[in-house]
C-alpha cells in the first residue's frame, strides 16, 4: 500500500515541485498551505510521513511539530523540515522540538527520495 506525505509548506513551487518528485516513486501526496491548515489536517486524517518548512504564516515547522507530536497517532510519524534555514541552533530547535530530519533547500529530488524512502521504511 502507497504511503501517505503530507508536505506542508506556504510555497506554492516547493510544494508543486516536492509533490511531482514524490508522487514519480508512487507516494500518494497531500499538500498544505502552512502549519494550521496541516495541523487540522492531521486531527482528521492519518498521514505516514510529514515534511514541513519552518517559515510560514499562521504556525510555523517547529510549533506545527512540536504540535503533532502532543497527537498520540503522531507521537512516532517521521517528520523532517525542508526550509533555507541552516543554522546549527535552528536544527537543534528542530531535534528539540521532535524533527526526525533537516534538509535545506534548494533540495535535491534524488535526495529528498532517498531521505523519504529511508524514514518510511
Amino acid at each position: 500500500m502507497a504511503k501517505q506525505i503530507l508536505v506542508v509548506d506556504d510555497s506554492a513551487s516547493i510544494r508543486q515541485m516536492v509533490e511531482v518528485t514524490l508522487k514519480s516513486k508512487g507516494y500518494l501526496v497531500t499538500t498544505a498551505q502552512d502549519g494550521q491548515q496541516a495541523l487540522d489536517m492531521c486531527k482528521s486524517g492519518r498521514y505516514d510521513f510529514v515534511l514541513t518548512d519552518q517559515n510560514m504564516p499562521r504556525m510555523d515547522g517547529l510549533t506545527l511539530i512540536r504540535s503533532l507530536r502532543q497527537l498520540p497517532a503522531y507521537s512516532r510519524t517521521p517528520i523532517v523540515v525542508l526550509t533555507t534555514e541552516s543554522s546549527d541552533a535552528m536544527k537543534a530547535q528542530g531535534r528539540a522540538a521532535g524533527a526526525t530530519g533537516w534538509m535545506v533547500k534548494p533540495f535535491d529530488p534524488a535526495k529528498l527520495l532517498e531521505v523519504t524512502a529511508k524514514v518510511v521504511g
